[in-house]
C-alpha cells in the first residue's frame, strides 16, 4: 500500500520512504509480490529514485552500498551531504532544489554524470576528486563569472557542459570564451561546439591561453616532481635510510638545541660547526649508500627464495597431477564395468580392489605433500638464516658508522668547550667589547655555566644520534621478523589448502563409487 507524503511540510528520508521507493522501482506483479514477501536488501539496489518527495535533507542512504544511479531532483534540498558512502555512484541528479554551494561530493570519485540544474549556485568548485566527470549540468543557477568556469579546464574527461539560464549567458561572447578555455568540451548547452567558434575563441584569447598553458605545464612538472620524490622516499624507507642522504640528521640534532644556538655565536664556532656538518653529512651518506646496497641484496634473496619455493611446489604438483591422471585412466573403464557385474563374489572383489586403489591414491598424495612440507621446511630454514645474516651485517655496518657520528660529536664537543672557556677567560679580562650577543654573554658568567651549556648541547646531539640508530635497528629487526612470520603463515595456509584438496578429491572418488547403479542381484 502506497504512502502519500505531505507536499507542504519537508519530509525526512526514513526507512519507510526508502522501502516504498525501492518497492515501486522493483519487479511488479507476481515477481513483485514474492520480492515484497522475502524482503529487499538495500545493498542489492543499484538505482534509486527519490524525486518529488519534498525532501529537505539528504540522509539515511548509507545502506545503499552498491548504488550507481541516484535521483534526488525536484525536492527542497539546501545542502549536499550524506553521500560519502555511495562511492559507486556514476549518475547523480540534484536538479530543481535549493542548493547554494557545491560540496559533499569528494567521495564520489566514479561519478560521470552530475546534474545541478535549477539551483542557487553562484560558484563552481569543490569537484577536484571527480576526475571521471563527463557530463555537468549547471543551467538555471546564479553563475556570474566566466573566469570561474576556467576551473573546469582540468577535468580532462568532461565532454558536456550546460550553463544556459545563468547570468553569465547574458555575455554574447560566453560560448566563445568557454570553447577556448575548456578545449575538451564537445557539447555546450547540449549543442555541438562549432569548430569556427573554437577557432575564434583561440584567436581572441590567445595570450591568456598561452599563459594558462605555461602555468599548467609548470604545475604538471611540479606534480610529477612531487610524485617522483614521494616514490623515492618510499624506496628510501624500504631501505630504512630515509633522510640520511643529506644534512637532515645534523639539522635535527641542532633544531631543538637552545644552548647550541647561543654557543654558535662564539668566535670561531661557525667554522667548527661547518667542519662538523660536512663530516656528519659524509658519514650519513655512507649509511644511506649502505642501506640501498643492502636493500638490493635483500630483494635478491627474497626473489631467489620465492623462485626456489615455487619450483619445489610446481614439481610436487606435477607429480600429484600424474598420480591423479594415472588413477583416472586406470579406473574409468572399471566404473562402467562395475555396473554390469552380476556375480556378487566378483563384484565384491572389484569393489574392494577399487576402494584399495582409492586408499593407495590418498596415501600417495599425502606422502607427496609430507615430502613437500619437509622440503619447504629446509628451504625456509635456509632463508631464515640468510635473512638473519643480511640483517646482522647491515646493522653492524650501520652501528659502526653511527659510532663515527658519535666520535665526530665528541670531537666537536671538546673543541667547542675549549673555545667557550677561552672566550670566557677573554671576557673576564675585558678583551671583548660589546660585539658579543646578549644571549651569549648570559652564558659567559662563570666556568660552570659554560660547561653546563656545552654539556647540554652535547647530550641533545648524542640523543638524536642514538634515537636515529635505535629507530633504524628496530625497523630492520621488525622487517626480518615479519617476513619470516609471513613465510611460515603462507606455508601453513598452503599445506592446509592442499590437504583439504586431497581430502575432497578422495571423498569425491568414494561418492562416485557409492552412487554407482550396480547390477541388481536376484
Amino acid at each position: 500500500m502506497s504512502r502519500l507524503y505531505d507536499t507542504t511540510e519537508p519530509n525526512v528520508i526514513d526507512d519507510a520512504m526508502l522501502a516504498i521507493a525501492v518497492e515501486e522501482q522493483g519487479p511488479q506483479e507476481e515477481a513483485g509480490r514474492f520480492a515484497k514477501m522475502e524482503g529487499i536488501d538495500f545493498r542489492d539496489v543499484t538505482q534509486l529514485h527519490l524525486d518529488f518527495k519534498n525532501i529537505l535533507k539528504i540522509d539515511n542512504l548509507w545502506q545503499f552500498k552498491n548504488i550507481t544511479k541516484l535521483q534526488l531532483d525536484n525536492n527542497i534540498i539546501e545542502k549536499i551531504q550524506g553521500l560519502d558512502t555511495l562511492v559507486h555512484l556514476v549518475w547523480l541528479d540534484l536538479s530543481f532544489n535549493n542548493i547554494e554551494t557545491i560540496e559533499g561530493l569528494d567521495a564520489l570519485v566514479k561519478l560521470e554524470d552530475l546534474s545541478l540544474y535549477n539551483n542557487r549556485i553562484t560558484k563552481v568548485g569543490n569537484l577536484d576528486t571527480l576526475k571521471n566527470l563527463q557530463v555537468l549540468s549547471l543551467g538555471n543557477n546564479n553563475l556570474t563569472s566566466l573566469e570561474n568556469l576556467v576551473y573546469l579546464r582540468s577535468f580532462r574527461e568532461l565532454r558536456t557542459l550546460n550553463i544556459a539560464g545563468n547570468p553569465i549567458c547574458e555575455d554574447e561572447h560566453y560560448k566563445v570564451f568557454i570553447a577556448a578555455h575548456i578545449p575538451q568540451l564537445v557539447y555546450l548547452d547540449f549543442r555541438l561546439i562549432d569548430d569556427n567558434v573554437r577557432e575564434i575563441g583561440n584567436a581572441k584569447y590567445q595570450d591568456i591561453l598561452e599563459d594558462l598553458l605555461h602555468d599548467e605545464k609548470e604545475a604538471m612538472a611540479k606534480q610529477e616532481e612531487a610524485i617522483r620524490k614521494e616514490k623515492e622516499l618510499e624506496m628510501h624507507k624500504a631501505a630504512f635510510v630515509e633522510f640520511l642522504n643529506g644534512p637532515f640528521l645534523f639539522d635535527h640534532m641542532f633544531a631543538e638545541d637552545v644552548e647550541g644556538k647561543k654557543l654558535a655565536n662564539l668566535p670561531g664556532a661557525p667554522e667548527l660547526m661547518e667542519a662538523y656538518r660536512l663530516r656528519c653529512i659524509e658519514v650519513c651518506q655512507n649509511i644511506f649508500d649502505l642501506g640501498l646496497k643492502e636493500m638490493a641484496k635483500r630483494e635478491a634473496e627474497v626473489a631467489a627464495f620465492d623462485e626456489c619455493l615455487l619450483e619445489a611446489i610446481n614439481e610436487n604438483q606435477e607429480k600429484g597431477a600424474t598420480l591423479l591422471k594415472e588413477f583416472e585412466e586406470r579406473n574409468f573403464d572399471i566404473l562402467i564395468e562395475l555396473q554390469h557385474i552380476a556375480d556378487t563374489t566378483i563384484l565384491d572383489a572389484k569393489l574392494a580392489e577399487y576402494n584399495q586403489d582409492i586408499s593407495s591414491l590418498s596415501e600417495a598424495l599425502m606422502t607427496l605433500e609430507m615430502q613437500l612440507v619437509d622440503q619447504l621446511e629446509e628451504i625456509i630454514k635456509d632463508f631464515e638464516r640468510s635473512v638473519a645474516e643480511l640483517a646482522s651485517v647491515f646493522l653492524e655496518g650501520v652501528q659502526g658508522l653511527m659510532a663515527q657520528n658519535r666520535e665526530l660529536e665528541n670531537v666537536h664537543h671538546e673543541k667547542l668547550l675549549e673555545t667557550a672557556i677561552n672566550t670566557l677567560e677573554k671576557v673576564s679580562k675585558g678583551d671583548y667589547d660589546d660585539d658579543l650577543p646578549d644571549n651569549l654573554r648570559l652564558l659567559l658568567v662563570d666556568k660552570d655555566t659554560v660547561i653546563n651549556a656545552v654539556g647540554a648541547s652535547h647530550d641533545i646531539h648524542l640523543l638524536k644520534i642514538d634515537n636515529r640508530e635505535d629507530e633504524l635497528v628496530t625497523k630492520v629487526n621488525t622487517w626480518a621478523s615479519n617476513l619470516i612470520k609471513k613465510v611460515h603463515a603462507d606455508e601453513w595456509h598452503r599445506n592446509r589448502t592442499r590437504v583439504i584438496e586431497i581430502d575432497l578429491y578422495i571423498d569425491h572418488a568414494h561418492e562416485e563409487l557409492d552412487n554407482l547403479e550396480l547390477h541388481d542381484q536376484p
